[in-house]
């Protein structure tokens, strides 16, 4: 935070314009606008996917709740992952309070890259979701066609890349296949590699 500036308030988040997400990590006001139609798109085939298979689905494996978008409160850190997710049985009362946020840490935690989000999400958010605990983080570039999967260890992540079309299994799901290839919008292709 610069010399002389105010650590930023959850009143600063809430006098945001209408459509726009905030984020107060370390102090600092972080504000977007809504994701872009490509970032929608993996968001929500990859919500759908889980929820239906993880979550309160149409018969699947169950035993997670899966939310788009939650706000996160920790301290005076307040973070909107894309999606989250958190396990029944370490969570069983997750829904009793009817609160605009939750302060019980998620189990996993995804976040859908943009251009204008991918430094915080991969150098503040992945740093603080680590530090409090979260077991796995993706990172979902849509542009670049890639899966992150982040799994928690003592001194840090541990990190499998997946790609383009291939079907994964990857954890804290690998209990069922994903195909990536479905995430991608239709029509788009894969950014040029660095």
């Amino acid at each position: 935070m610069g010399k002389g500036k105010r650590p930023a308030t959850y009143e600063d988040i809430e006098a945001l314009p209408p459509g726009w997400v905030g984020e107060s990590i370390d102090d600092e006001l972080y504000a977007f606008p809504r994701p872009s139609t490509w970032n929608l798109w993996a968001m929500s085939v990859l919500g759908a996917r889980l929820g239906r298979t993880f979550g309160v689905g149409h018969g699947g494996r169950g035993g997670w709740w899966l939310v788009r978008e939650p706000e996160w409160h920790f301290g005076r850190q307040v973070l909107v992952p894309d999606l989250a997710g958190w396990r029944y049985e370490r969570a069983p009362g997750l829904f009793e309070q009817d609160a605009p946020f939750f302060d019980l840490t998620p189990d996993w935690v995804c976040e859908v890259l943009s251009p204008s989000t991918e430094a915080l999400d991969r150098e503040h958010k992945l740093r603080l979701y680590h530090q409090e605990g979260v077991s796995h983080a993706w990172l979902v570039d849509p542009r670049a066609h890639t899966l992150e999967v982040y799994r928690r260890g003592a001194r840090g992540w541990r990190l499998t890349r997946y790609g383009g079309g291939e079907v994964v299994h990857a954890e804290p799901f690998d209990a069922e296949p994903l195909d990536l290839g479905r995430l991608w919008a239709p029509g788009s292709m894969p950014a040029p590699g660095p």
